[in-house]
């Protein structure tokens, strides 16, 4: 069994084949939303941390922290933006970044061991990227497209996975420690974009033994009722072993598909996260069934 450890100063997530699925949050990106953009931009913090505290109430095990800002200085936005969800939150974060500096500046910011996204299967990114997972002991998310761009054959991708789980070897940075984006394309767009990514997860799984993630909601762009699409990916996904996604907590259908989908995988023993988070309350006054209540001593009766 793969585990990825993951940590903040004082909480640790481990995702795994055989451990309940893990919601990354991603509202903490301004890429789209002009507001937050402009906010974070000007030193202004407020709604990165509502929105960072609004997810994890929501049930998000670990927060995606994202500060691509054009003309922006984003190693100094981002270092800022780490400091202060670390401050107000103890779940693990994603260091979100294309920019090399910006993930150094996070990382030395980070308490704990972060997870890095991300790293493509471009040479010039892997030697830049690489050297500071290793040097940081963080864990990465390895994007599978290339120097080529994004393959619509699943098995080229897996093959650019492949060969960035390697090239992390060389750098002493273990399989466990690489997390495996298969890249989820719009369905609207391309109508095999499902199946395409439950063919590579499940290679990804049974071959190179590496946890996987997605941004789950790019399944749905260009769809209406788009948490509807996102809810029946991300169950078909976990079945077909995905171990984590990059999405909002803050869906109900999208929290119930998950749930629900750890329940049918035996990720939830017994049901108790099933049942605690549904269970309709006792109304007041009378006795929790199934604890001495009027039907269960009828049922003792008989």
């Amino acid at each position: 069994m793969t585990d990825t450890l993951l940590s903040s100063a004082s909480k640790e997530v481990r995702i795994g084949f055989d451990r309940p699925f893990v919601i990354i949050g991603e509202r903490i990106n301004p890429t789209g939303r002009k507001i937050l953009a402009e906010e974070m931009k000007r030193g202004d913090y407020s709604r990165v941390i509502a929105d960072a505290l609004a997810q994890v109430e929501a049930g998000a095990h670990m927060l995606d922290v994202n500060a691509g800002i054009p003309l922006a200085d984003e190693p100094a936005i981002l270092a800022e933006a780490i400091r202060l969800v670390q401050s107000v939150t103890d779940v693990p974060l994603s260091i979100d970044s294309s920019i090399v500096a910006a993930l150094e500046s996070g990382l030395s910011v980070y308490q704990g061991k972060a997870l890095v996204n991300s790293v493509t299967g471009e040479d010039e990114q892997m030697e830049a990227v690489l050297p500071l997972i290793a040097r940081y002991g963080a864990a990465v998310v390895a994007i599978s497209n290339d120097e080529t761009g994004i393959s619509e054959d699943p098995d080229v991708r897996f093959a650019v996975a492949k060969k960035i789980v390697e090239r992390a070897a060389d750098y002493g940075i273990p399989a466990s420690d690489v997390i495996v984006d298969p890249l989820v394309m719009p369905i609207g767009a391309i109508n095999t974009a499902g199946k395409q990514v439950m063919h590579l997860v499940r290679r990804l799984r049974n071959e190179l033994k590496v946890n996987t993630t997605c941004g789950a909601s790019n399944v749905s762009f260009g769809l209406p009722n788009r948490n509807g699409i996102n809810s029946a990916f991300l169950t078909m996904a976990i079945g077909a072993g995905l171990t984590s996604a990059i999405t909002s907590p803050l869906h109900a259908e999208v929290m119930q598909a998950v749930l629900g989908a750890d329940v049918m995988m035996g990720n939830d023993p017994d049901c108790a996260k099933w049942i605690r988070k549904y269970r309709e309350p006792t109304p007041e006054g009378e006795a929790p069934r199934g604890r001495g209540g009027r039907g269960e001593r009828k049922r003792r009766q008989r």
